[in-house]
């Protein structure tokens, strides 16, 4: 998990004691469990320097090679966490897939200990490799894996291989188990339980032998250094990439050694995308740059800087990068703004994060993430909470119900990142440019000539002409309402409201484009019919109007009259239409995919008058 319970940065470190050699059988004597203890104690009295062993870094050279790293354009991950499998299939196909997201990370699937729904962190104790979960069913999970792909989004595993259980003794699909002891699966030799040892707050910057071959919060610790430990994790991870899954995000990565993980890595079939939970803490013997050879790796030090650049002055953005300190080299880091475990965290503490509780100073945040070239950004999407510890909404003995966006219950933040998602994608491999800041909190940069954003993360109003680096053109703001019309020179006024953000990129978003047809001079015996209607729509997708007359297309979808989005969020365009006439018609929506989205009945109606216009005010539904 990447766990709350993390320590917090502490004093000076201590090099940590050798790690015993892997252990290539299940059997465990008398004698290897003295040499564990007597290790376990040398730790205080021979302090060795804790770092990736020869044979390791050899390895995981090598296998760097076959790592399927997310190609630049593909657009950001999406966590949506604790969401089931029935309600992310539908995600991406009506929002994911449309506003540019290259791909979806769902929460683990395997079958876990059952504490009822009471609780987020039970699916984090695995109980058997099984698609048996509080999330949905084998079906469940392949239909959504389907529905996924054919909306051009990749699916995302969180996978837990650390660790078993630490309490319970049955499962959400009522399979029955014992800590140390899962049968057909794991038994008391497959642990690094002879004897057994916790974490000490004290072993992370003292003792990085412990923080990988002791148990994590007293859970049971998986001997990764075992060939049949290692050949069935692997097992359990091709299983899933069998039924389509396209990357694995490793849970707990810092409490398994780089050997481990190289080895279980060449076990896998395919070139799965792996990203690596590795928490940075400033000392500590275990770092995430022993791990970069293996797969990307979570950036936590990316958070941290937000929210303390977005609750102080974010002109200092301006060099933003590895240099502020940042675990994780740009072309190997998943950055995120939060995830589930730091936006539960004390806001007192050093390794907070802003969250959803901070609301336009977190959108802003990632509005920064998305426009800004470091790493692959993850936009998180968890459920609203109180309680730390609370589980998602859920019925039948914890199985979590279907996601509704508008209920108040589930946060669905990445749906008002939908435009800078697409923003993301546009402006891929390009640099930053055309800088302005107002020595406090305003900031605006382009993106080559592919993107422009500015930012206002402070308390009034600010209305400039900027530099934008794009070609001249009226282009919709992506991080908004509005639109903004750059100058044969590249400039633009433009006014960013307060805890505000515009962006606009070339070649997407809610644009003018495609040309909306033009207003036709009136013939007798028709009238000119105005239609506006007021549509929100994600990267990609234009608004169309169609109907039973003839020149609104006659049903036809491919036929329908394109609206011009020059006053978005308002869709515009006028049709000659015959006088005296009853007319049905209705929106209708193009995305990027080629799919058309028309919007609920009934239909619309309305009688045109004998002469002069009429005027049609809408809003999607």
């Amino acid at each position: 998990m990447e766990s709350y319970k993390s320590p917090d940065p502490r004093p000076a470190p201590r090099s940590p004691a050798p790690r015993l050699p892997a252990r290539g059988t299940r059997a465990r004597t008398a004698l290897a469990a003295a040499a564990l203890s007597v290790l376990a104690g040398a730790a205080v009295l021979v302090p060795v320097t804790l770092g990736a062993s020869s044979s390791a870094a050899a390895s995981s050279t090598a296998l760097s090679a076959v790592q399927a790293a997310p190609p630049a354009g593909t657009g950001p991950i999406v966590k949506l966490w604790s969401w089931n499998w029935n309600s992310v299939a539908r995600e991406c196909v009506d929002v994911l897939g449309p506003a540019g997201y290259g791909a979806v990370q769902v929460s683990p699937p395997h079958d876990s200990m059952s504490k009822g729904g009471s609780v987020w962190w039970d699916v984090y104790q695995p109980a058997r490799y099984t698609l048996t979960s509080k999330f949905g069913d084998e079906n469940a999970f392949k239909n959504m894996i389907d529905a996924c792909h054919g909306a051009g989004v990749k699916v995302h595993v969180d996978a837990v291989v650390n660790h078993m259980t630490g309490q319970g003794s049955t499962s959400y699909g009522g399979y029955s188990f014992s800590k140390y002891n899962y049968p057909g699966l794991y038994s008391s030799w497959d642990f690094r339980n002879s004897p057994s040892c916790v974490i000490d707050d004290e072993d992370y910057k003292k003792n990085g032998w412990r923080v990988q071959n002791c148990e994590l919060v007293s859970l049971a610790d998986l001997d990764t250094g075992s060939g049949y430990v290692r050949d069935r994790i692997a097992g359990w991870l091709n299983r899933l990439t069998a039924l389509g899954v396209d990357g694995f995000r490793i849970d707990a990565a810092k409490h398994i050694h780089p050997d481990d993980l190289a080895a279980i890595k060449a076990k896998l079939t395919g070139s799965p995308y792996l990203h690596l939970e590795v928490i940075y803490g400033e000392g500590e013997a275990v770092q995430p740059s022993q791990y970069t050879g293996i797969g990307d790796v979570h950036e936590f030090v990316f958070g941290r800087k937000m929210k303390e650049q977005f609750t102080g002055q974010i002109k200092w953005l301006r060099t933003f990068g590895e240099s502020w300190g940042l675990s994780v080299p740009a072309d190997r880091a998943v950055t995120f703004v939060d995830n589930h475990d730091t936006e539960r965290k004390d806001a007192s503490k050093n390794d907070a994060t802003l969250n959803y509780k901070y609301g336009d100073t977190y959108k802003l945040a990632n509005v920064f993430m998305l426009a800004w070239p470091y790493g692959t950004p993850r936009v998180y999407s968890g459920f609203t909470w109180s309680d730390k510890e609370a589980g998602p909404p859920s019925a039948n003995g914890g199985f979590v119900t279907d996601t509704d966006c508008g209920n108040g219950r589930w946060t669905c933040f990445h749906r008002q990142m939908a435009g800078m998602a697409g923003f993301h994608k546009a402006v891929a491999g390009t640099s930053v440019a055309d800088w302005y800041d107002n020595d406090d909190n305003v900031i605006a940069f382009s993106r080559g000539n592919k993107g422009w954003v500015a930012i206002n993360n402070g308390s009034g109003s600010v209305t400039r002409t900027f530099t934008t680096g794009l070609p001249a053109g009226t282009y919709a703001n992506v991080a908004g309402s509005g639109s903004v019309t750059v100058g044969s020179g590249g400039t633009a006024s433009v006014t960013v409201p307060a805890k505000s953000a515009v962006a606009v990129h070339v070649g997407g978003g809610p644009t003018p484009t495609p040309t909306a047809t033009p207003s036709p001079t009136v013939s007798p015996g028709r009238v000119a019919a105005s239609f506006n209607a007021n549509a929100t729509t994600y990267w990609g997708q234009n608004v169309f109007v169609v109907g039973d007359a003839a020149e609104l297309g006659s049903w036809n979808p491919a036929n329908a009259v394109a609206l011009s989005a020059a006053d978005y969020p308002v869709w515009k365009a006028t049709v000659n239409l015959p006088a005296g006439r009853t007319i049905s018609y209705k929106y209708i929506k193009k995305n990027p995919d080629g799919s058309v989205t028309w919007e609920s009945d009934p239909d619309r109606s309305f009688t045109t008058p004998a002469t002069g216009t009429v005027t049609r005010t809408d809003t999607w539904r």
